[in-house]
């Protein structure tokens, strides 16, 4: 079950949505242990506040080598995997990619400016539904 968190009073820039991985922790981490992803979800949900920004809590992106782990999707642009995100330091970019997604042309995010967990730990991106490509 997932669990989505809007600021008080703000609407979502262009439908953008940071989807964060509550489940990943660390190799070796016992299974009761607190969860490093969880501790992400809940710093970006209050680093987003302000931003009128939508963040989605996820179980599992399926990124388990790569976690913490988190997504930044925009209606009609692309999406944008991260992984081997800081618990402690990664919600601020997070928020900045988010606002960089959002505020975009093209549905791109930009590489100048992103901040550099989102340059170091991009998985991959992913293009909308209906995109095609100009061969």
């Amino acid at each position: 079950m997932s669990r989505t968190d809007i600021a008080p009073g703000a609407e979502p820039a262009a439908e953008t949505t940071i989807v964060v991985c509550t489940t990943c922790r660390h190799p070796g981490d016992p299974d009761d242990a607190p969860r490093p992803g969880a501790a992400l979800a809940s710093s970006t949900v209050r680093a987003a506040h302000e931003a009128g920004l939508t963040v989605r809590r996820v179980k599992c992106l399926a990124n388990c080598k790569r976690g913490c782990s988190a997504a930044i999707v925009r209606a009609g642009g692309w999406a944008y995997v991260f992984g081997d995100l800081d618990a402690a330091s990664a919600a601020a970019a997070l928020v900045e990619g988010a606002r960089l997604l959002s505020g975009s042309a093209d549905g791109l995010m930009p590489w100048r400016g992103r901040p550099e967990p989102l340059k170091r730990g991009m998985i991959a991106r992913v293009p909308p539904p209906a995109y095609e490509d100009a061969e």
